[in-house]
């Protein structure tokens, strides 16, 4: 909440020198986002939290009780924001996301609790936003849109529809509707969809994109129209152009895997676009990004290594996107009244957080956090949630090509891209091996499955992808599966995938890598089958063992744990899997996987 009549008096005394700072920082380059410019010896200082002077020498408001941090002209940076997140592709829970981001110079984060929303509805979105309200930096929440994201094309563990956006509206923290990832149910003129848009824009609150086509056409206009007011789903340079005449935030993303900075970036260094309508964000990252290589200020120094000056790029994660979200009175900037969250650095070409102040508070210096994080207990429905029906057996992982077919057969397949939400549909023309399709090593033609695991039905589909590499009898199973959050199942060996998945149900979730009939990876996400209690750095050594046996298995790609993730997502082009079928995204139609004569 912004400052009351009788904080602002005591904000003006400070600033005036009738009473002390609680604290001062001296002697730094203050970077100035909203006036873009750097300002040297300049000091700070800040009362009940939020900056109450900042400017000129600061040694009026020093009293005796008032803490004194010398900045040694190093750069005063408003704390960087993450303006689409989804905390769950992290492998942790809120409180350790922020133990792990916290250090790197993050003091505000816009969670989409997508994932664990198609897991349990409203109420698993209210206990990340309970969690959120805790924490020593500012968390907030936006009302998962689509559970499921495709109705019809997938069977989700729970469903949200407008009056559970509505209702959610009105709970503290949260900042507005996520992503509208059902981009032809908007430009189709869907009633959920466009309900749900509606709840949002009388909430006055912001409405997230997510517009995952090519095509720039009229369903792109008709989506526009439609009411999202940003989109973070391109990977173009005319996807950027397109959005920000649009008048769409453009939302850069660089994660651990979906890395879309470097194309559509140029929109603002090559063809002089206006910094100021684009937004960094991460989307997701997964743990081991995070403990090794950081967040925002990974993102950042990505961003300033494709040519953005430093101002501009920092800009892009603290004012941009605090204005964005309607709340540049209370952060995103060093000015009065807003909160005290700084991060002092030496460098903003190689940005490192020296010390980080949120809310006034020094949380976090060198690397390390310095203050104690709320614990918290899970009921036992959170963590129990994978229920598969019963054990399977490779013969639940078998592709009949028909009664009696010996003659080649044409076979659709799901065709990865490294780096990249997209997918190919491609085709195979292929002999059946005693009235089976079955994988091959030699083709890079593996087998995906996805196994029902929200009502115990038992139910297994079974395709193909392509891509992966491997190049050993594999099996290899996720509950990370965008976005119904099923078991998905990828592998070369029908007896290794079995192996895999009963295991993994055993587990309560997370990722199990199995290879000749041994497990070689292996971690244990018993929230909602998407996070674990344990530490980052506990939880990336854990999922390290799965990009291990990615590789052990032949798998060279970048993170394919979360491109396997994103197999299941059925609104990205162009080709996915559901415990419904096959289907092709861009007609949003089923499709067989063994073509019929």
């Amino acid at each position: 909440m912004p400052p009351s009549k009788q904080n602002n008096r005591i904000l003006i005394d400070v600033a005036m020198g009738r009473a002390p700072a609680d604290l001062v920082i001296r002697n730094g380059e203050w970077v100035c986002v909203q006036s873009g410019e750097i300002v040297p010896e300049a000091d700070i200082a800040v009362k009940d939290g939020r900056i109450a002077y900042v400017g000129g020498s600061a040694a009026h408001c020093i009293g005796p009780e008032t803490k004194v941090i010398e900045a040694e002209s190093r750069y005063l940076v408003p704390g960087l924001l993450d303006a689409h997140m989804h905390v769950e592709s992290g492998m942790v829970t809120v409180t350790e996301f922020v133990r792990t981001v916290a250090p790197h110079g993050s003091t505000g984060l816009f969670i989409d609790p997508h994932e664990i929303a198609n897991v349990f509805g409203l109420k698993g979105v209210k206990l990340m936003a309970d969690e959120a309200a805790d924490q020593p930096i500012h968390v907030w929440v936006q009302m998962p849109s689509c559970v499921p994201s495709a109705p019809g094309m997938e069977t989700p563990g729970a469903s949200i529809g407008p009056d559970e956006v509505a209702e959610a509206m009105t709970w503290p923290g949260i900042i507005g509707l996520g992503e509208m990832m059902n981009f032809p149910g908007v430009f189709n003129g869907d009633e959920k969809m466009l309900a749900e848009i509606d709840a949002t824009r009388r909430a006055g609150k912001v409405i997230g994109g997510h517009y995952a086509s090519p095509d720039l056409g009229l369903p792109f206009h008709g989506y526009a129209a439609g009411g999202p007011e940003d989109d973070h789903e391109g990977t173009r340079l005319e996807d950027a152009v397109a959005r920000a005449r649009q008048g769409m935030k453009v939302m850069l993303r660089y994660g651990s895997a979906w890395q879309d900075v470097a194309a559509q970036v140029k929109a603002v260094t090559e063809l002089g676009l206006d910094p100021r309508h684009f937004i960094l964000c991460t989307d997701d990252s997964h743990a081991a990004t995070l403990t090794q290589d950081g967040h925002m200020d990974r993102v950042l120094r990505h961003a300033i290594s494709q040519g953005l000056d430093p101002l501009t790029a920092i800009q892009m994660c603290t004012l941009n996107t605090a204005e964005h979200f309607g709340l540049s009175r209370e952060m995103g900037m060093i000015a009065p009244g807003r909160w005290a969250d700084v991060v002092l650095v030496k460098d903003l070409y190689d940005f490192r957080a020296d010390l980080v102040i949120a809310r006034g508070q020094v949380i976090a210096e060198s690397g390390e956090l310095l203050v104690e994080l709320p614990s918290r207990t899970y009921p036992d429905w959170v963590t129990r949630s994978v229920n598969i029906g019963r054990r399977l057996t490779a013969d639940d992982f078998v592709i009949r090509a028909g009664s009696g077919r010996s003659k080649t057969v044409r076979v659709n397949v799901i065709g990865i891209i490294e780096n990249q939400a997209p997918t190919r549909h491609l085709t195979f023309d292929l002999q059946p091996n005693e009235g089976e399709i079955r994988a091959d090593m030699q083709k890079d033609l593996a087998k995906i499955a996805l196994v029902e695991r929200h009502r115990a039905s038992g139910g297994v589909t079974v395709g193909l992808v392509s891509g992966f590499g491997f190049d050993a009898k594999c099996g290899i199973a996720s509950t990370v599966a965008h976005d119904s959050h099923h078991m998905l199942v990828v592998g070369t060996d029908d007896e290794d995938m079995s192996l895999a998945a009963n295991i993994l149900a055993e587990a309560g979730g997370g990722q199990v890598v199995v290879k000749n009939g041994q497990v070689v990876g292996k971690v244990e996400l018993e929230i909602a089958g998407l996070m674990s209690r344990e530490r980052a750095e506990v939880v990336a050594q854990k999922a390290a063992t799965i990009l291990e046996g990615f590789r052990a298995c032949g798998c060279t790609i970048n993170n394919p744990n979360m491109t396997m993730s994103l197999l299941a997502l059925v609104v990205i082009p162009e080709l996915r899997i559901s415990d419904k079928g096959l289907v092709d995204v861009t007609k949003f139609e089923f499709i067989p996987v063994v073509e019929a004569d």
